[in-house]
Protein backbone atom coordinates (compact mmCIF):
# COMPACT_ATOMS: atom_id res chain seq x y z
CA UNK A 1 0.00 0.00 0.00
CA UNK A 2 0.89 3.49 -0.70
CA UNK A 3 0.22 6.59 1.74
CA UNK A 4 -0.45 8.33 -1.40
CA UNK A 5 -3.15 5.82 -1.85
CA UNK A 6 -3.79 5.41 1.87
CA UNK A 7 -6.56 7.44 3.68
CA UNK A 8 -3.89 8.70 7.20
CA UNK A 9 -5.92 11.33 9.00
CA UNK A 10 -3.26 11.85 11.90
CA UNK A 11 -3.39 15.09 14.53
CA UNK A 12 -0.53 17.22 15.39
CA UNK A 13 -2.61 18.06 18.66
CA UNK A 14 -3.57 15.76 21.57
CA UNK A 15 -7.44 15.32 21.49
CA UNK A 16 -8.90 17.56 24.42
CA UNK A 17 -11.91 15.19 25.12
CA UNK A 18 -9.50 12.01 25.71
CA UNK A 19 -7.87 11.27 28.88
CA UNK A 20 -6.42 7.24 28.71
CA UNK A 21 -3.21 7.14 26.34
CA UNK A 22 -5.19 4.22 24.19
CA UNK A 23 -8.26 7.25 24.01
CA UNK A 24 -6.07 9.72 23.17
CA UNK A 25 -3.85 7.67 20.28
CA UNK A 26 -6.47 6.21 18.58
CA UNK A 27 -7.53 9.32 18.09
CA UNK A 28 -4.57 11.28 17.22
CA UNK A 29 -3.09 7.89 15.14
CA UNK A 30 -6.21 8.11 12.79
CA UNK A 31 -7.81 4.88 14.12
CA UNK A 32 -10.70 6.06 14.75
CA UNK A 33 -13.35 8.35 15.28
CA UNK A 34 -16.41 9.11 17.66
CA UNK A 35 -19.59 8.94 15.89
CA UNK A 36 -21.64 9.63 19.38
CA UNK A 37 -21.52 8.35 22.49
CA UNK A 38 -19.52 5.34 23.14
CA UNK A 39 -19.89 5.12 19.54
CA UNK A 40 -16.82 4.68 17.33
CA UNK A 41 -16.08 4.22 13.53
CA UNK A 42 -12.53 2.31 12.75
CA UNK A 43 -11.28 4.09 9.74
CA UNK A 44 -8.25 1.83 7.93
CA UNK A 45 -5.77 1.57 10.22
CA UNK A 46 -7.55 0.45 13.41
CA UNK A 47 -9.77 -2.14 11.21
CA UNK A 48 -6.33 -3.89 9.50
CA UNK A 49 -5.41 -4.08 13.18
CA UNK A 50 -8.73 -5.62 14.28
CA UNK A 51 -8.66 -8.05 11.11
CA UNK A 52 -5.13 -9.44 12.26
CA UNK A 53 -6.22 -10.32 15.25
CA UNK A 54 -9.39 -12.07 13.94
CA UNK A 55 -7.42 -13.76 11.56
CA UNK A 56 -5.69 -15.08 14.97
CA UNK A 57 -7.89 -16.02 16.49
CA UNK A 58 -9.89 -18.08 14.11
CA UNK A 59 -7.23 -19.34 13.56
CA UNK A 60 -6.20 -20.77 17.15
CA UNK A 61 -9.83 -21.62 17.34
CA UNK A 62 -9.65 -23.86 14.39
CA UNK A 63 -7.04 -26.10 16.00
CA UNK A 64 -9.40 -26.90 18.76
CA UNK A 65 -11.51 -27.77 16.87
CA UNK A 66 -14.33 -24.85 16.80
CA UNK A 67 -16.45 -24.07 13.99
CA UNK A 68 -17.37 -20.53 13.10
CA UNK A 69 -21.11 -19.37 13.05
CA UNK A 70 -22.59 -15.84 11.88
CA UNK A 71 -25.39 -15.73 14.55
CA UNK A 72 -28.59 -12.57 14.54
CA UNK A 73 -27.48 -9.28 16.46
CA UNK A 74 -31.03 -8.77 16.61
CA UNK A 75 -32.78 -11.15 19.18
CA UNK A 76 -37.12 -12.13 19.62
CA UNK A 77 -37.87 -11.22 23.33
CA UNK A 78 -39.09 -14.79 23.89
CA UNK A 79 -35.31 -16.77 24.00
CA UNK A 80 -34.41 -14.30 26.67
CA UNK A 81 -37.50 -15.16 28.30
CA UNK A 82 -36.47 -18.91 28.06
CA UNK A 83 -33.00 -18.13 29.82
CA UNK A 84 -35.07 -16.24 32.79
CA UNK A 85 -32.44 -12.97 31.40
CA UNK A 86 -34.88 -10.74 29.95
CA UNK A 87 -35.92 -9.60 33.20
CA UNK A 88 -32.46 -9.41 34.91
CA UNK A 89 -30.23 -7.89 32.35
CA UNK A 90 -31.59 -4.89 33.30
CA UNK A 91 -31.11 -0.80 31.49
CA UNK A 92 -28.10 -2.37 29.93
CA UNK A 93 -30.07 -4.20 27.05
CA UNK A 94 -31.05 -2.15 24.20
CA UNK A 95 -34.75 -3.33 23.58
CA UNK A 96 -37.28 -2.47 20.85
CA UNK A 97 -40.20 -3.05 19.04
CA UNK A 98 -41.08 -4.00 15.74
CA UNK A 99 -44.06 -2.83 13.73
CA UNK A 100 -46.68 -4.92 15.40
CA UNK A 101 -45.61 -4.25 18.82
CA UNK A 102 -42.92 -7.70 19.68
CA UNK A 103 -40.34 -7.07 21.73
CA UNK A 104 -36.79 -7.74 20.51
CA UNK A 105 -33.41 -6.55 21.70
CA UNK A 106 -30.05 -6.09 20.53
CA UNK A 107 -27.51 -9.03 21.59
CA UNK A 108 -25.22 -8.42 24.29
CA UNK A 109 -24.02 -11.74 23.89
CA UNK A 110 -25.56 -15.33 22.66
CA UNK A 111 -25.83 -17.73 25.57
CA UNK A 112 -29.67 -17.85 24.60
CA UNK A 113 -28.82 -18.08 20.95
CA UNK A 114 -26.42 -20.54 20.59
CA UNK A 115 -28.28 -22.58 23.51
CA UNK A 116 -31.38 -22.63 20.79
CA UNK A 117 -29.81 -24.32 18.81
CA UNK A 118 -28.27 -26.88 20.22
CA UNK A 119 -31.80 -27.74 21.82
CA UNK A 120 -33.02 -28.29 18.51
CA UNK A 121 -30.19 -29.72 16.39
CA UNK A 122 -28.07 -31.75 19.28
CA UNK A 123 -30.17 -34.74 20.41
CA UNK A 124 -27.69 -37.57 21.19
CA UNK A 125 -24.49 -38.14 23.35
CA UNK A 126 -23.24 -38.85 19.60
CA UNK A 127 -23.94 -35.61 18.14
CA UNK A 128 -21.29 -34.06 21.34
CA UNK A 129 -18.63 -32.59 21.85
CA UNK A 130 -19.16 -30.01 19.91
CA UNK A 131 -17.38 -26.21 20.43
CA UNK A 132 -18.98 -23.22 18.20
CA UNK A 133 -18.03 -19.88 17.91
CA UNK A 134 -18.40 -16.38 16.15
CA UNK A 135 -16.82 -12.94 15.94
CA UNK A 136 -20.30 -10.62 15.95
CA UNK A 137 -20.44 -6.75 17.24
CA UNK A 138 -22.54 -6.69 20.53
CA UNK A 139 -24.21 -4.30 21.80
CA UNK A 140 -25.08 -2.62 25.77
CA UNK A 141 -26.59 0.16 26.88
CA UNK A 142 -23.69 1.72 28.78
CA UNK A 143 -24.89 4.35 31.12
CA UNK A 144 -21.42 6.08 31.57
CA UNK A 145 -19.12 5.35 27.87
CA UNK A 146 -15.68 6.57 28.43
CA UNK A 147 -11.77 5.91 27.30
CA UNK A 148 -12.77 5.53 24.34
CA UNK A 149 -12.67 1.71 23.09
CA UNK A 150 -12.83 0.66 26.70
CA UNK A 151 -16.53 1.20 27.52
CA UNK A 152 -18.86 1.75 24.50
CA UNK A 153 -21.77 0.76 23.38
CA UNK A 154 -21.09 -1.17 20.24
CA UNK A 155 -18.33 -3.46 20.04
CA UNK A 156 -16.45 -6.75 18.63
CA UNK A 157 -17.31 -9.95 20.94
CA UNK A 158 -15.57 -13.48 19.53
CA UNK A 159 -18.11 -15.70 21.85
CA UNK A 160 -17.24 -19.53 21.73
CA UNK A 161 -19.55 -22.02 23.19
CA UNK A 162 -18.73 -25.81 24.49
CA UNK A 163 -21.53 -28.50 24.50
CA UNK A 164 -20.69 -31.86 26.87
CA UNK A 165 -22.13 -34.69 27.85
CA UNK A 166 -20.77 -34.19 31.22
CA UNK A 167 -18.20 -32.53 33.21
CA UNK A 168 -15.39 -34.45 32.31
CA UNK A 169 -15.90 -33.03 28.64
CA UNK A 170 -16.45 -29.35 30.28
CA UNK A 171 -13.46 -29.57 31.99
CA UNK A 172 -11.50 -30.99 29.10
CA UNK A 173 -13.70 -27.72 26.50
CA UNK A 174 -12.15 -25.68 29.64
CA UNK A 175 -8.56 -26.21 29.03
CA UNK A 176 -8.83 -26.16 25.58
CA UNK A 177 -9.69 -22.20 25.64
CA UNK A 178 -7.39 -21.77 28.32
CA UNK A 179 -4.71 -22.64 25.80
CA UNK A 180 -6.08 -21.22 23.17
CA UNK A 181 -6.62 -18.00 24.81
CA UNK A 182 -2.37 -17.88 25.92
CA UNK A 183 -1.58 -18.68 22.04
CA UNK A 184 -3.35 -16.13 20.80
CA UNK A 185 -2.54 -13.39 23.39
CA UNK A 186 0.89 -14.36 23.09
CA UNK A 187 0.83 -14.01 19.09
CA UNK A 188 -0.94 -10.70 19.52
CA UNK A 189 2.38 -9.73 21.48
CA UNK A 190 0.91 -8.89 24.98
CA UNK A 191 1.51 -9.29 28.68
CA UNK A 192 -1.17 -10.89 30.55
CA UNK A 193 -2.39 -12.50 34.00
CA UNK A 194 -4.53 -15.49 34.34
CA UNK A 195 -6.58 -14.62 37.32
CA UNK A 196 -9.52 -16.14 39.06
CA UNK A 197 -12.99 -14.22 38.69
CA UNK A 198 -16.58 -13.84 39.34
CA UNK A 199 -19.07 -15.41 37.04
CA UNK A 200 -21.70 -12.74 37.80
CA UNK A 201 -24.82 -12.66 35.18
CA UNK A 202 -23.35 -15.13 32.92
CA UNK A 203 -24.10 -18.10 35.79
CA UNK A 204 -21.88 -21.53 36.13
CA UNK A 205 -19.37 -22.84 38.99
CA UNK A 206 -15.92 -21.85 37.24
CA UNK A 207 -14.32 -18.42 35.62
CA UNK A 208 -11.19 -16.88 35.22
CA UNK A 209 -10.34 -13.79 32.80
CA UNK A 210 -7.20 -12.78 30.78
CA UNK A 211 -6.15 -9.45 32.22
CA UNK A 212 -3.33 -7.14 31.45
CA UNK A 213 -2.21 -4.55 33.99
CA UNK A 214 -2.49 -0.87 32.91
CA UNK A 215 -3.41 2.01 34.33
CA UNK A 216 -6.37 2.52 31.85
CA UNK A 217 -8.05 -0.42 33.43
CA UNK A 218 -11.44 -0.62 35.07
CA UNK A 219 -11.03 -3.73 36.88
CA UNK A 220 -8.23 -4.42 39.61
CA UNK A 221 -6.65 -7.79 40.80
CA UNK A 222 -5.24 -9.20 43.41
CA UNK A 223 -1.50 -10.94 43.11
CA UNK A 224 1.00 -12.62 45.50
CA UNK A 225 5.05 -12.71 44.41
CA UNK A 226 5.43 -15.86 46.74
CA UNK A 227 2.96 -18.35 45.47
CA UNK A 228 1.74 -16.40 41.91
CA UNK A 229 -1.53 -16.45 43.67
CA UNK A 230 -3.98 -14.03 41.22
CA UNK A 231 -7.68 -13.20 41.32
CA UNK A 232 -9.85 -10.43 40.68
CA UNK A 233 -10.94 -8.19 43.34
CA UNK A 234 -14.44 -9.56 42.85
CA UNK A 235 -13.34 -12.78 43.84
CA UNK A 236 -9.58 -12.62 45.50
CA UNK A 237 -9.90 -13.82 49.09
CA UNK A 238 -6.44 -12.48 51.68
CA UNK A 239 -6.17 -13.15 55.48
CA UNK A 240 -7.67 -9.83 57.44
CA UNK A 241 -5.76 -8.31 60.25
CA UNK A 242 -5.77 -9.93 63.55
CA UNK A 243 -7.35 -7.91 66.07
CA UNK A 244 -7.78 -9.08 69.92
CA UNK A 245 -10.59 -8.51 71.55
CA UNK A 246 -10.40 -7.41 75.59
CA UNK A 247 -12.90 -9.75 77.64
CA UNK A 248 -16.40 -8.43 78.51
CA UNK A 249 -17.74 -7.48 81.49
CA UNK A 250 -21.35 -8.62 80.82
CA UNK A 251 -23.45 -11.72 79.61
CA UNK A 252 -25.37 -9.50 77.53
CA UNK A 253 -25.05 -6.73 75.16
CA UNK A 254 -25.56 -3.55 77.01
CA UNK A 255 -27.13 -0.32 74.79
CA UNK A 256 -24.70 2.60 74.73
CA UNK A 257 -26.86 6.26 73.91
CA UNK A 258 -24.75 7.23 70.53
CA UNK A 259 -26.58 10.64 69.49
CA UNK A 260 -26.26 11.40 65.91
CA UNK A 261 -23.05 8.83 65.18
CA UNK A 262 -23.97 7.04 62.29
CA UNK A 263 -20.37 6.09 61.03
CA UNK A 264 -18.56 3.64 61.58
CA UNK A 265 -15.85 6.36 62.61
CA UNK A 266 -18.14 8.49 64.39
CA UNK A 267 -18.72 5.79 66.47
CA UNK A 268 -15.07 4.73 66.89
CA UNK A 269 -14.43 8.68 68.31
CA UNK A 270 -17.39 9.15 70.28
CA UNK A 271 -17.10 5.09 72.14
CA UNK A 272 -13.41 4.89 71.50
CA UNK A 273 -13.50 1.58 70.22
CA UNK A 274 -11.31 0.73 66.73
CA UNK A 275 -13.33 0.38 63.72
CA UNK A 276 -12.23 -2.84 63.63
CA UNK A 277 -13.78 -3.90 66.39
CA UNK A 278 -17.13 -2.99 65.24
CA UNK A 279 -19.99 -4.88 63.04
CA UNK A 280 -20.87 -2.81 59.99
CA UNK A 281 -24.71 -3.87 59.18
CA UNK A 282 -26.19 -3.49 55.80
CA UNK A 283 -29.87 -4.51 54.98
CA UNK A 284 -30.00 -5.67 51.30
CA UNK A 285 -33.50 -6.46 50.03
CA UNK A 286 -33.07 -10.19 47.55
CA UNK A 287 -36.48 -11.51 45.71
CA UNK A 288 -38.87 -9.08 48.21
CA UNK A 289 -37.17 -10.85 51.23
CA UNK A 290 -34.69 -8.90 53.77
CA UNK A 291 -31.45 -9.73 54.33
CA UNK A 292 -28.99 -8.49 56.93
CA UNK A 293 -25.09 -8.41 55.45
CA UNK A 294 -22.06 -8.17 57.84
CA UNK A 295 -18.64 -7.43 57.65
CA UNK A 296 -16.38 -5.89 60.30
CA UNK A 297 -16.02 -2.05 60.94
CA UNK A 298 -12.70 -1.46 58.67
CA UNK A 299 -13.86 -3.74 55.52
CA UNK A 300 -15.90 -3.25 52.74
CA UNK A 301 -18.43 -5.57 51.53
CA UNK A 302 -17.93 -7.24 48.20
CA UNK A 303 -21.19 -7.14 46.41
CA UNK A 304 -20.13 -9.13 43.97
CA UNK A 305 -19.13 -12.21 46.70
CA UNK A 306 -22.50 -11.39 48.09
CA UNK A 307 -23.94 -11.79 44.59
CA UNK A 308 -22.15 -15.27 44.25
CA UNK A 309 -23.52 -15.77 48.31
CA UNK A 310 -27.34 -15.31 47.05
CA UNK A 311 -27.07 -16.97 43.58
CA UNK A 312 -29.02 -14.10 42.03
CA UNK A 313 -27.78 -10.95 40.56
CA UNK A 314 -31.77 -9.05 41.46
CA UNK A 315 -31.10 -7.49 44.73
CA UNK A 316 -30.47 -4.00 46.21
CA UNK A 317 -29.99 -2.16 48.96
CA UNK A 318 -32.77 -1.42 51.26
CA UNK A 319 -34.21 2.07 51.08
CA UNK A 320 -34.78 3.78 53.61
CA UNK A 321 -38.06 3.39 54.29
CA UNK A 322 -37.64 -0.30 54.28
CA UNK A 323 -35.13 -0.20 56.35
CA UNK A 324 -36.95 1.72 59.29
CA UNK A 325 -40.25 -0.68 58.35
CA UNK A 326 -37.92 -4.01 58.94
CA UNK A 327 -35.45 -3.24 61.73
CA UNK A 328 -37.49 -0.11 63.49
CA UNK A 329 -34.35 2.23 63.13
CA UNK A 330 -32.62 4.50 60.69
CA UNK A 331 -29.54 3.28 58.44
CA UNK A 332 -26.24 4.05 61.27
CA UNK A 333 -27.98 2.40 63.98
CA UNK A 334 -28.44 -1.47 63.06
CA UNK A 335 -27.04 -4.99 64.34
CA UNK A 336 -28.17 -8.14 64.36
CA UNK A 337 -29.34 -8.76 67.48
CA UNK A 338 -33.01 -9.61 68.17
CA UNK A 339 -34.27 -9.44 64.41
CA UNK A 340 -36.78 -11.80 63.26
CA UNK A 341 -37.51 -13.29 60.13
CA UNK A 342 -34.11 -11.60 58.44
CA UNK A 343 -31.83 -13.44 57.11
CA UNK A 344 -28.52 -12.57 58.58
CA UNK A 345 -24.99 -13.25 56.20
CA UNK A 346 -21.95 -12.70 57.80
CA UNK A 347 -18.27 -12.40 56.48
CA UNK A 348 -15.74 -15.18 57.88
CA UNK A 349 -14.24 -12.23 59.74
CA UNK A 350 -16.81 -11.87 62.36
CA UNK A 351 -16.22 -16.01 62.99
CA UNK A 352 -14.89 -16.24 66.48
CA UNK A 353 -15.44 -12.77 67.68
CA UNK A 354 -16.61 -11.23 71.27
CA UNK A 355 -17.18 -7.80 72.50
CA UNK A 356 -17.88 -6.01 69.76
CA UNK A 357 -19.23 -2.88 68.83
CA UNK A 358 -23.19 -3.14 66.69
CA UNK A 359 -26.39 -0.93 66.46
CA UNK A 360 -29.00 -1.58 68.76
CA UNK A 361 -31.90 -0.92 66.09
CA UNK A 362 -33.36 1.91 67.72
CA UNK A 363 -31.98 5.32 66.74
CA UNK A 364 -28.91 6.84 68.43
CA UNK A 365 -28.29 3.69 70.14
CA UNK A 366 -25.79 0.91 70.07
CA UNK A 367 -25.24 -2.26 71.71
CA UNK A 368 -21.03 -3.00 73.14
CA UNK A 369 -20.18 -6.55 74.50
CA UNK A 370 -21.86 -8.23 71.27
CA UNK A 371 -20.91 -11.74 70.60
CA UNK A 372 -21.36 -13.18 67.33
CA UNK A 373 -23.03 -17.03 67.62
CA UNK A 374 -23.72 -16.57 70.55
CA UNK A 375 -26.25 -13.03 70.87
CA UNK A 376 -27.07 -13.90 67.00
CA UNK A 377 -26.62 -16.60 64.45
CA UNK A 378 -25.51 -16.11 61.08
CA UNK A 379 -24.40 -17.32 57.89
CA UNK A 380 -20.72 -17.41 57.58
CA UNK A 381 -18.89 -16.78 54.43
CA UNK A 382 -15.64 -14.98 52.40
CA UNK A 383 -17.71 -11.16 51.83
CA UNK A 384 -14.87 -8.88 52.72
CA UNK A 385 -12.79 -7.07 50.11
CA UNK A 386 -8.76 -7.95 49.93
CA UNK A 387 -6.84 -5.19 50.44
CA UNK A 388 -3.04 -4.69 49.32
CA UNK A 389 -0.52 -5.62 51.65
CA UNK A 390 -2.60 -8.17 53.36
CA UNK A 391 -1.44 -11.68 53.58
CA UNK A 392 -2.21 -14.21 50.58
CA UNK A 393 -4.73 -16.56 51.89
CA UNK A 394 -1.97 -19.30 50.30
CA UNK A 395 1.38 -18.23 51.46
CA UNK A 396 0.99 -15.11 53.71
CA UNK A 397 3.25 -12.93 51.65
CA UNK A 398 1.84 -9.64 51.44
CA UNK A 399 -0.36 -9.17 48.17
CA UNK A 400 -0.64 -6.51 45.64
CA UNK A 401 -3.21 -4.90 43.82
CA UNK A 402 -2.77 -3.74 40.17
CA UNK A 403 -5.42 -1.81 37.70
CA UNK A 404 -6.45 -4.17 34.85
CA UNK A 405 -7.87 -4.22 31.43
CA UNK A 406 -10.08 -6.94 30.61
CA UNK A 407 -9.06 -8.88 27.94
CA UNK A 408 -11.09 -11.95 27.85
CA UNK A 409 -13.49 -14.36 30.35
CA UNK A 410 -13.59 -18.00 30.28
CA UNK A 411 -16.59 -19.23 31.79
CA UNK A 412 -17.94 -23.48 33.25
CA UNK A 413 -21.84 -22.53 32.69
CA UNK A 414 -22.44 -26.18 33.67
CA UNK A 415 -26.65 -26.69 32.51
CA UNK A 416 -27.52 -23.21 33.74
CA UNK A 417 -28.78 -22.69 30.21
CA UNK A 418 -29.75 -26.28 29.31
CA UNK A 419 -31.85 -26.89 31.85
CA UNK A 420 -33.48 -23.19 31.44
CA UNK A 421 -33.97 -23.96 27.75
CA UNK A 422 -34.93 -27.30 27.84
CA UNK A 423 -31.38 -28.25 25.71
CA UNK A 424 -31.21 -31.77 26.34
CA UNK A 425 -29.51 -35.10 24.79
CA UNK A 426 -30.14 -39.15 25.47
CA UNK A 427 -27.15 -40.48 27.05
CA UNK A 428 -25.39 -43.81 26.45
CA UNK A 429 -27.98 -45.06 28.60
CA UNK A 430 -30.79 -43.36 26.52
CA UNK A 431 -31.90 -41.46 29.43
CA UNK A 432 -32.92 -37.65 29.06
CA UNK A 433 -29.91 -35.40 30.27
CA UNK A 434 -28.87 -31.36 29.99
CA UNK A 435 -26.26 -30.52 28.14
CA UNK A 436 -23.23 -29.09 29.84
CA UNK A 437 -21.96 -25.74 28.80
CA UNK A 438 -18.81 -23.58 28.47
CA UNK A 439 -18.63 -19.87 27.55
CA UNK A 440 -15.49 -18.30 26.63
CA UNK A 441 -15.48 -14.51 25.31
CA UNK A 442 -12.55 -12.41 23.23
CA UNK A 443 -13.42 -8.47 23.84
CA UNK A 444 -11.83 -8.09 20.00
CA UNK A 445 -11.19 -4.20 20.49
CA UNK A 446 -9.65 -4.62 24.09
CA UNK A 447 -6.97 -6.55 22.27
CA UNK A 448 -5.83 -3.63 20.20
CA UNK A 449 -6.40 -1.17 23.06
CA UNK A 450 -4.22 -3.51 25.87
CA UNK A 451 -1.47 -2.86 23.29
CA UNK A 452 -1.39 0.48 23.14
CA UNK A 453 -1.15 0.83 26.46
CA UNK A 454 1.19 -1.36 27.02
CA UNK A 455 3.39 -0.13 24.47
CA UNK A 456 3.57 3.79 23.57
CA UNK A 457 6.07 6.37 24.13
CA UNK A 458 5.89 10.14 23.92
CA UNK A 459 6.25 9.75 20.26
CA UNK A 460 3.33 7.35 19.58
CA UNK A 461 2.41 3.95 19.36
CA UNK A 462 4.80 1.25 19.27
CA UNK A 463 2.32 -2.31 18.07
CA UNK A 464 3.51 -5.65 17.99
CA UNK A 465 4.04 -6.46 14.22
CA UNK A 466 1.46 -9.65 14.45
CA UNK A 467 -1.29 -6.92 15.20
CA UNK A 468 -0.17 -3.23 13.46
CA UNK A 469 -1.93 -2.06 10.86
CA UNK A 470 1.10 -2.04 8.68
CA UNK A 471 4.87 -4.11 9.54
CA UNK A 472 7.18 -2.08 7.98
CA UNK A 473 6.83 1.40 6.42
CA UNK A 474 9.87 2.83 3.77
CA UNK A 475 10.28 6.57 3.84
CA UNK A 476 12.24 7.86 1.23
CA UNK A 477 13.09 11.93 2.77
CA UNK A 478 12.23 13.08 -0.87
CA UNK A 479 10.40 10.38 -3.26
CA UNK A 480 10.43 12.33 -6.00
CA UNK A 481 14.29 11.90 -6.52
CA UNK A 482 14.99 9.75 -9.27
CA UNK A 483 17.61 7.40 -7.13
CA UNK A 484 15.65 8.03 -3.85
CA UNK A 485 12.31 6.99 -5.78
CA UNK A 486 14.17 3.84 -7.33
CA UNK A 487 15.13 2.21 -4.06
CA UNK A 488 12.20 2.73 -2.67
CA UNK A 489 10.19 1.34 -5.26
CA UNK A 490 12.50 -1.91 -5.51
CA UNK A 491 12.38 -2.32 -1.78
CA UNK A 492 8.86 -1.95 -1.17
CA UNK A 493 8.30 -4.41 -4.10
CA UNK A 494 11.32 -6.97 -2.61
CA UNK A 495 9.25 -7.05 0.57
CA UNK A 496 5.97 -7.77 -0.37
CA UNK A 497 7.14 -10.52 -2.21
CA UNK A 498 8.75 -11.66 1.42
CA UNK A 499 5.64 -11.51 2.77
CA UNK A 500 5.92 -8.70 4.78
CA UNK A 501 3.40 -6.54 5.23
CA UNK A 502 4.73 -2.93 3.86
CA UNK A 503 3.45 0.89 3.55
CA UNK A 504 5.32 3.04 1.48
CA UNK A 505 5.16 6.81 1.91
CA UNK A 506 5.11 8.19 -1.04
CA UNK A 507 3.99 11.51 -0.05
CA UNK A 508 5.23 14.80 -1.19
CA UNK A 509 5.80 16.04 2.49
CA UNK A 510 9.12 17.16 4.85
CA UNK A 511 10.87 14.15 6.19
CA UNK A 512 9.92 15.41 9.63
CA UNK A 513 6.41 14.46 9.04
CA UNK A 514 6.72 11.62 7.44
CA UNK A 515 8.33 10.33 10.65
CA UNK A 516 6.11 11.68 13.05
CA UNK A 517 3.20 9.94 11.37
CA UNK A 518 5.13 6.41 10.64
CA UNK A 519 6.44 6.76 14.74
CA UNK A 520 2.91 7.94 16.05
CA UNK A 521 0.94 4.82 13.78
CA UNK A 522 3.01 2.78 15.14
CA UNK A 523 4.76 0.91 12.24
CA UNK A 524 7.27 -1.39 14.24
CA UNK A 525 9.93 -0.92 11.50
CA UNK A 526 11.42 1.75 9.28
CA UNK A 527 13.67 1.80 6.61
CA UNK A 528 14.72 5.75 5.90
CA UNK A 529 15.93 6.27 2.12
CA UNK A 530 18.26 9.34 1.96
CA UNK A 531 20.80 10.84 0.02
CA UNK A 532 23.19 10.54 2.49
CA UNK A 533 23.22 6.76 3.20
CA UNK A 534 22.45 6.32 -0.83
CA UNK A 535 26.11 7.68 -1.20
CA UNK A 536 27.31 4.73 0.87
CA UNK A 537 25.23 2.41 -1.01
CA UNK A 538 22.94 2.32 2.59
CA UNK A 539 19.87 2.86 3.76
CA UNK A 540 18.67 3.22 7.78
CA UNK A 541 16.52 0.44 9.10
CA UNK A 542 14.79 1.87 12.55
CA UNK A 543 12.93 -0.53 15.17
CA UNK A 544 10.32 1.27 16.31
CA UNK A 545 10.45 0.31 19.95
CA UNK A 546 13.86 0.29 21.15
CA UNK A 547 14.84 3.26 18.69
CA UNK A 548 17.76 1.33 17.46
CA UNK A 549 18.87 2.71 14.39
CA UNK A 550 20.98 0.50 11.80
CA UNK A 551 22.86 1.42 8.44
CA UNK A 552 22.07 -1.52 6.23
CA UNK A 553 23.21 -1.88 2.37
CA UNK A 554 20.10 -1.91 0.17
CA UNK A 555 20.70 -5.42 -0.74
CA UNK A 556 20.02 -6.70 2.66
CA UNK A 557 17.34 -4.15 3.71
CA UNK A 558 14.50 -6.50 2.85
CA UNK A 559 16.21 -9.26 5.14
CA UNK A 560 17.15 -7.29 7.95
CA UNK A 561 14.16 -6.19 8.32
CA UNK A 562 12.44 -9.31 8.10
CA UNK A 563 15.26 -11.00 10.98
CA UNK A 564 14.16 -7.93 13.02
CA UNK A 565 9.91 -8.77 12.43
CA UNK A 566 10.78 -12.04 13.05
CA UNK A 567 12.64 -11.75 16.52
CA UNK A 568 10.40 -8.21 17.84
CA UNK A 569 10.09 -7.71 21.70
Amino acid sequence: MRCSNFFLPTMRQDPSDAEVPSHKLLLKAGYIRQLGSGIYCYLPLAHRSLQKICAIIREEHEKIGALEFHLAALHPAEVWTDSGRWDTMGDNMFRLKDRTGRDLCLGMTHEEIFTFIARRELNSYKDLPQIWYQIQTKFRDEPRPKNGLLRTREFTMKDSYSFDQDAEGLDAAYEKHRRAYENIFDRCGLKYSIVDASSGAMGGSVSAEFVVAAEAGEDEFVSCAGCGYSANTEVASSQPPAIDDPETENDQPAPVHTPDQKTINDVAEFLGVEPGRQIKSLLFVAENKPIMVLVRGDDQLNEAKLESALGTDIFRPARPAEIVEILGAEAGSLGPVGIKDVRIISDNALKGRRNMVCGANKDNYHLTGVTPGLHFQAEYIDLRTARAGEPCPSCSQPLAITNALELAHIFKLGTRYSKAMGATILNREGKEIPIVMGSYGIGVERVLVAAIELYHDDDGISMPPSIAPFQLIITPVKYDDDHQQEVADKLYSQCREMGIDVLLDDRKLSPGVKFKDADLIGIPVRITIGPRGLKQGNVEVVNRRTKEKIDCPIENAAEKTKQLLDNYK
